[in-house]
Formats: C-alpha cells, sequence, structure tokens
C-alpha cells in the first residue's frame, strides 16, 4: 500500500462535497456561462408518473365526495396543528391564495397551477410560514384520492371549499392542474440575497411603483404581495395603496377586484404574532430530517393556534372570522384606528376604542376576547379615494360584493390556467369571461386543399407567409397558456402595431389573406397557419426534400368584444431571438432572452436550434434583415446556418454592433451576423446541436425536426385537440 492508499483508506467513497452547502457544481466555476437546463427543467426523468395522462385520469374523479373530505377537514381539528376557532378555513385559504397569488402577468410565471408550493423557494418563503402544516393536513386526503387529484388542484380547491363552508357562494372550479416534481428554476423571483430585504432593491424609485423590476410583481423578496407593515416596514397606508394598486395590476387584477380580494380575503381567518419570530426555527427546506418536511418549529407551546408566529402581527379582523360577511367593512369603517405594535414587534392598527362584543374571541381559549386588527394594505381601503369609493359601493350592496369577490377570487384561482378549454369537472362556470382570451370554434369542414392552393398562388413570398405564422403563433407561453394563433388576435389592437410582428409587412400579407379565408369558408387563424406550413414545405422543396406538414383545422377567429386589449401588453414580444431581433438593447444578453423565450413557447434546447437555424436561412429575419443568413440558398430549408456557423475555413470578427464571417484566406466578408448567432458556436451546448445539424448526413434530419419543432409552436394552443 503506497502513502496516497494509506490516506485514503478506510474513507467513505461518497463525494460528500455534493450535498453540502460550500459544494460547487460543474459549472459554477463559470457563473456566467449559458444555462440552458431551463428547456429541461421538467424532465420525464424527474416524473415518476411519466406517460400518465392527469388530465384524462381527473375525469373519473367523485367530485362531491373529495368536497365532503375536505368540508369535513375544515373542522376536523388536529391535536398536533390546532385549527383556529375550531375551523381551517382560513388557513386553507391562505394556502390556495398563496399559491395562486404568486402568478404575474409579465411573463405568465408563477400561480397555483403546477402544485410549485410544496417546493423551494415558495415551501421555504417568509410569507408562507405554516402553509407546511396546511399541506400536511391535507395529506390524508391526497393519499385516499391518489393520481386522481393532483396537489395542484387540491391546494386550490381546498382554499374554495373553505370560503364555502363559511358561507360564500362560490363561482365554481376547474380541475384541470397537472403537478410538477421539482422546483420552477425558470423562475426569476428577484437579486435580493436575502429575504426580505428593503423593496428599494427592485425599485428605480420606491416611492414610484411603477419603477419596480419586470417581471416582477411582489414589493420583497419572500412576500407574495405588499408588506403588511407599509412599504418597507413603515407604516402609511397611502404610500401602501400605491404598492397594492401596482403589485395587483401586475397579477392582472383591477381596483374593483383588489378591493374586493383585500376585503374578502380578510374577511375570514386571523394574522399570527403571538409569540418573537426569533425563535422559531428554519424553514422546511433547511429543517432537519427529524422536522419530515415541515419547518419553523415554535418553542412556544409548539407554536399551535393562538401562539403561532407567521407574519408577526396579531390578530383577527372581524368578529366572526369563520363566517363570510360584511364584517371587514362594519369593522374597518365603523372605527377610528391607530398604530400600535403586536406581541412579536409588527406594526398593526388597532381599534381606538371598541365594545367588547364586538371583539373576535381568542382562537383557542373562548373565554377571552381581543382587539381586532388591520393591515396597512387593509388601511389603504379606507384612506385611498379610488379603493375607499369601491368600499362604499360593496357596503351599499352586499349581493354586489358577494358576487365580486367570488369572480375574482375564481379569476385568482384559475387565472394561470389559459382559456376554459382547459378546465375539467362539473362545476366549470358556463359564462366566457374575457381574461380567460375567448376564442370561438372555427370551421372545419372547408376544402383545406383548395385553400391551400390558392395561398400559393397569391403571390406572398415564403419568408413572408412564415413569419406571419411565426408572429401569430410565438406569443403562446406555457406558464399560463395565453397567447398564440388561435383566435387570430394578430389582426386586432394591439398585436397589429406591435413592431416587432412589422406592421406593414404584417398588414400587407392580412389583407391577402382574409378575402381567401372568407372565399374558403375558413378561420383566418386557420388560414395563417396553413400559410405558414405552405411557406416550411416550399422551403424544404427549394432544399430538396418533399414534406406535407400536419394541420388541423378549427381554430376560430377572436373578435374585439371578446379581447381584453390592455391585457395582452405583457404578451407584446421586445425581442425575438428566432428572428434576430431585439427592440433596443438590454442590460440581459440577447442569448437569456432567447432562453426566456423558448422556455416559455415550451421548446426544448434542440428544438430551439433547429428552429432558429431554419428560421434563419428561410429568410424569415425581422425586416429582412440579412445578419445571420448563413447561406447562398436564401429560401431554402438547408442546413446551412450550421454548416457554415461551423466551418472552420471561415473567421469571425467583431465589426461595430456586429460580427462579420469572412474568409479565412482572402479575408473577404462572406457574411454577417449577430452575437446571437455566434453563440451557437461558442456555447459548449449549442455547438454540440449545431455540429450535429452541420454533419452531411443530417439535411434530411434538419428538415424534419424543424418541420416537428414548428408543428409544436402552430398547435401549441389547440386545447381542443386530442394529445
Amino acid at each position: 500500500m503506497d502513502g496516497n492508499e494509506m490516506k485514503t483508506a478506510g474513507k467513505c467513497p461518497v463525494m460528500h462535497g455534493a450535498i453540502t452547502s460550500e459544494a460547487r457544481s460543474v459549472m459554477e466555476w463559470w457563473p456566467n456561462a449559458l444555462k440552458l437546463e431551463i428547456l429541461h427543467q421538467h424532465d420525464t426523468k424527474t416524473n415518476p408518473l411519466a406517460g400518465f395522462d392527469y388530465r384524462e385520469a381527473v375525469k373519473g374523479l367523485d367530485v362531491a365526495a373529495l368536497k365532503r373530505d375536505l368540508a369535513a377537514l375544515m373542522t376536523d381539528s388536529q391535536d398536533w396543528w390546532p385549527a383556529d376557532w375550531g375551523h381551517y378555513g382560513g388557513l386553507m385559504i391562505r394556502m390556495a391564495w398563496h399559491a395562486a397569488g404568486s402568478y404575474r402577468a409579465a411573463d405568465g410565471r408563477g400561480g397555483g397551477g403546477t402544485g410549485n408550493q410544496r417546493f423551494a423557494p415558495l415551501n421555504s418563503w417568509p410569507d408562507n410560514v405554516s402553509l407546511d402544516k396546511a399541506r400536511r393536513l391535507l395529506w390524508p386526503i391526497k393519499r385516499k384520492y391518489g393520481n386522481a387529484v393532483s396537489w395542484a388542484d387540491l391546494i386550490i380547491l381546498a382554499g374554495t371549499v373553505a370560503y364555502e363552508t363559511m358561507g360564500l357562494k362560490t363561482f365554481g372550479f376547474g380541475f384541470g392542474r397537472a403537478d410538477i416534481w421539482a422546483p420552477e428554476i425558470d423562475t426569476y423571483w428577484g437579486a435580493e440575497k436575502e429575504w426580505l430585504a428593503p423593496s428599494d432593491e427592485r425599485y428605480g424609485d420606491v416611492d414610484k411603483p411603477e419603477t419596480m423590476e419586470n417581471p416582477l410583481a411582489a414589493v420583497q423578496m419572500g412576500l407574495i404581495y405588499v408588506n403588511p407593515e407599509g412599504v418597507n416596514g413603515k407604516p402609511d397606508p397611502l404610500k401602501t395603496a400605491a404598492q397594492v394598486r401596482e403589485t395587483f395590476a401586475r397579477m392582472g387584477m383591477n381596483d374593483e377586484e383588489t378591493a374586493a380580494l383585500t376585503a374578502g380575503g380578510h374577511t375570514v381567518g386571523k394574522t399570527h404574532g403571538n409569540g418573537s419570530a426569533t425563535a422559531l426555527g428554519p424553514d422546511p427546506e433547511s429543517a432537519g430530517p427529524e422536522m419530515q418536511g415541515l419547518g419553523w418549529a415554535n418553542p412556544n407551546q409548539h407554536g399551535k393556534a393562538a401562539n403561532a408566529v407567521t407574519s408577526g402581527l396579531e390578530g383577527a379582523w372581524t368578529t366572526h372570522p369563520t363566517v363570510f360577511d360584511m364584517g371587514f367593512f362594519d369593522m374597518l369603517f365603523g372605527h377610528e384606528w391607530e398604530l400600535r405594535k403586536s406581541p412579536a414587534g409588527a406594526w398593526q392598527w388597532e381599534p381606538v376604542e371598541i365594545a367588547e362584543e364586538d371583539k373576535p374571541l381568542d382562537a383557542s381559549d373562548p373565554g377571552k376576547r381581543h382587539n381586532p386588527m388591520m393591515t396597512d394594505a387593509d388601511m389603504a381601503m379606507k384612506v385611498d379615494p379610488v379603493y375607499r369609493a369601491i368600499c362604499e359601493k360593496f357596503m351599499a350592496d352586499p349581493a354586489y360584493f358577494n358576487d365580486t369577490f367570488a369572480r375574482a377570487w375564481f379569476k385568482l384561482t384559475h387565472r394561470d390556467m389559459g382559456p376554459k378549454a382547459r378546465y375539467i369537472g362539473p362545476e366549470v362556470p358556463a359564462e366566457d369571461l374575457i381574461w380567460q382570451d375567448p376564442v370561438p370554434q372555427g370551421p372545419t369542414g372547408y376544402d383545406v386543399a383548395a385553400l391551400k392552393a390558392k395561398i400559393a398562388a397569391s403571390g406572398l413570398s415564403t419568408a413572408e407567409l412564415v413569419a406571419t405564422a411565426w408572429d401569430s403563433a410565438r406569443t403562446f407561453r406555457q406558464s399560463d397558456y395565453r397567447g398564440g394563433a388561435n383566435g387570430a388576435r394578430i389582426r386586432l389592437a394591439p398585436q397589429k402595431d406591435w413592431e416587432g410582428n412589422e406592421p406593414a409587412r404584417l398588414a400587407k400579407v392580412l389583407a391577402v389573406l382574409e378575402p381567401l379565408a372568407a372565399e374558403a369558408g375558413a378561420s383566418l387563424a386557420d388560414t395563417i397557419v396553413l400559410a405558414g406550413n405552405l411557406g416550411v414545405e416550399t422551403a424544404a422543396a427549394a432544399a430538396g426534400v418533399a414534406l406535407e406538414l400536419p394541420f388541423s383545422p378549427g381554430r376560430g377567429d377572436a373578435t374585439e368584444a371578446m379581447t381584453d386589449a390592455e391585457s395582452f401588453a405583457p404578451l407584446e414580444p421586445i425581442h425575438d431571438g428566432f428572428r434576430n431581433w431585439l427592440k433596443k438593447d438590454y442590460v440581459v444578453a440577447p442569448e437569456e432572452l432567447l432562453l426566456d423565450r423558448a422556455q416559455l413557447m415550451g421548446l426544448t434546447a434542440p428544438e430551439m436550434v433547429v428552429l432558429l437555424g431554419g428560421l434563419r436561412v428561410i429568410g424569415a429575419n425581422h425586416g429582412g434583415s440579412a445578419h445571420g443568413v448563413l447561406t447562398d440558398r436564401v429560401g431554402a430549408l438547408t442546413p446551412d446556418f450550421f454548416v457554415n456557423l461551423t466551418d472552420m475555413a471561415n473567421t469571425w470578427v467583431k465589426a461595430g454592433d456586429h460580427y462579420e464571417i469572412r474568409d479565412r484566406k482572402s479575408g473577404a466578408v462572406k457574411w454577417t451576423a449577430t452575437r446571437l448567432d455566434l453563440v451557437f458556436g461558442s456555447n459548449s451546448i449549442l455547438r454540440a446541436y449545431a455540429e450535429l445539424y452541420a454533419q452531411d448526413d443530417n439535411a434530411g434530419k434538419v428538415v424534419r425536426d424543424f418541420a416537428a419543432a414548428w408543428t409544436k409552436v402552430m398547435e401549441a394552443d389547440r386545447f381542443d385537440l386530442a394529445r
């Protein structure tokens, strides 16, 4: 045995550093490297139910039995985590609210549609303290119904049933949220390095809420909405009102919906701050194995019921916190309020004077009563003139308030599910809601071949056909299932005027396609996609490959009345790496923007690569730019982009805001390119894909893979098709 063998003898062969906080991942040596993992974050390897169709399975669920079990759970208080006033409704509502409330309209990420609250960082957010207990209380029901109900559906349904048991007539419920099995690493929650860092870090000017960094909505890292104590923990209801308005707007809510959600959410339940937050143990993701996924252990009577500490504020909002009534308005507008500190030291508002019988009972001891409290956001409903007027309208018409809140709760909990076609179950409302982006069923009985022939004879170029179809479909995002070609909203405001859609070219193409669609009895949405397919087939033929893309008629044309134009603003492309376009220079590198867009579209890395290379050689760049069109056969779906990018007969030279690809021997400029083009040769992973497609034996594969990825994009929003 030599010296080295003696030194290592008896040591465990497992590399312990791989599971310690100090460990480096392989790529941490290169922190600026492009991270393609977001394109494969929910790979089938992480899914123990690969091949299982949850959306089909949930159709057989006994919904009535499930709801009975959930209703029974609400008042089945457990010794290990007793219910406030013997009713878990407030806890279940908060769990569902905080799952759904992480949604933001800017990129459609967050929300309750994936069961992501089970994983970091959301399972350990400071604002989600004790929600680990809520999910654990649900576990016996999840175990009973198994694969027939996802965690994502169960979490949201539990909050909805809680409201029903407290007296609210809810608006409905849709099943269909499939679970993920790992954290959503694509979601950017902010650049802060610590929880609850001052909100100044995500604002250009904290006094101007509209300057909050996009795509964020919450005011601080670790919060769902706003700081309940006030801006940066300093009470000032008018300032808080401005943050509330901006934050809820970034979640797609207007002022009336915001006021209704605030009042309806705080009509039931309580806040918890009867103790010191410093005594709490580590969060679930940091706690030891003996905690079994629970966190925030509290030595103060185990942190149960009236002794729990979550937000740090302490008290109920209303006299009867287990009943959905008008108590929030009675309390807020029926008293004068002053600032006080909770037992945990948090700022909260309490009534200057209140009758003993109007105080809520202690959550654990019915022999005691305590002052109610209001957060700074609650006080904003009283002092902000717009919110106050809305609340006064609600107080004058309780039935209107109940209906408005029920609809707002339904929107909050279903906003990230997309169109109503994705809803499943017996309680799906019949009414079409404008925020669901309704699209009528389109015709299917027309002569597709005849329409295709007329498009071919229209005089439109291959690039025009392909670019228009691409622009129509590329708005789809799998985060909240909005956008896409179905509905042909590219012909309506605001999409028809978006710079990224080249309004002049778009108007020209639509002027040709619209009469052809009308004559054929087809929707314009179908016609745009069919025209794009024809363009791809024509490009393949020019490369010597016969191709016929699959096409499924039935897309409809949405009308202006079906379109909430303002809500489509977040879908406007400000970049499109596939068409080599940036609206302006951004702090984020173009390749990072491309990855973000590809992930939202649901593309894998190989699909992203082949689509970009194919669109380049077809000549579909924005504005007809020649950058990255690395071919002498423009319009043919060849592997030339990959061949010429990886050819060592060339050199690559920066020339101002772009690059030149020159012949290595003569120095002659052969093509120009952007940074984004060259990334496909410089990044090791992307180059591996590029080299695959550049091989002499893979010209046919380029066409086949492009066709498959193209069809995926064109049909991403076809929720009416069997999958």
